[in-house]
């Protein structure tokens, strides 16, 4: 079977300092949205791959991504105002596909350097248990006054998770289905499927696989200027 990714566009350059969506601005002479497409091109055995973006960005992310396409196909599809309502319509968009995808990958165009292996390795994790989530250790908590949080640090592994969250096809559908009869709103995808599960008893696990060092999220002006250093 194949798998299919989703690539998230439709945020903002708010936090950026832009007045452009931020996946449209430039790193090392190369858009953020570009690099992360050319990732995704890489992944072996994709047989769709969907873009969402912001209302009014179609024509100017149609023409970036062009000419990077060569002879394969991308749907772009219009998000929606909140992460939810942008992944809802792009699982919409792969309806039509779902007996030929196995599993999906969600990813934020915003992390432009996720490695191919990173897909590769949540993809996997996702045939195997029904989710896979990219995941790295985050600093130890403090308190303003010094010192570790109480309770934290014991054993625990604290991790930021991350993307690109793989999910198998079926059990992702029904979730986003799921989530549109009750009116629930996730946070991200495993958020989503993890509410479905516990709602309707469904036994899915969702696993994490360890994130590769740069795959940072640019939200800030100086994130930007991180990944352009990291890129070299």
């Amino acid at each position: 079977m194949s798998s299919a990714i989703v690539l998230l566009a439709a945020g903002s350059g708010t936090r950026v300092g832009a007045g452009t969506n931020k996946v449209l601005l430039p790193l090392a002479g190369v858009p953020v949205l570009v690099r992360s497409l050319r990732t995704a091109l890489a992944v072996p055995d994709v047989a769709a791959l969907v873009v969402v973006v912001r209302p009014g960005d179609e024509a100017e992310v149609a023409a970036l991504l062009e000419p990077e396409l060569g002879d394969r196909e991308v749907r772009l599809v219009v998000g929606g105002a909140t992460r939810h309502a942008s992944e809802t319509a792009a699982l919409a968009a792969l309806a039509d596909l779902a007996g030929d995808v196995d599993v999906v990958a969600l990813h934020d165009a915003a992390r432009p350097l996720a490695a191919v292996d990173l897909y590769e390795r949540a993809i996997a994790a996702a045939r195997e248990h029904g989710g896979g989530v990219p995941a790295a250790p985050v600093p130890p908590l403090v308190r303003r006054t010094g010192g570790p949080v109480p309770g934290v640090g014991r054993g625990v592994r604290a991790v930021g998770v991350q993307t690109p969250q793989a999910f198998r096809a079926p059990e992702l559908l029904a979730a986003y289905r799921w989530a549109g009869d009750h009116a629930f709103d996730g946070t991200d995808t495993a958020a989503c499927v993890d509410a479905w599960a516990a709602a309707t008893g469904t036994e899915l696990r969702i696993v994490t696989v360890d994130s590769t060092a740069p795959n940072l999220k640019v939200t800030y002006a100086e994130d930007l200027r991180v990944a352009a250093a990291l890129v070299g």
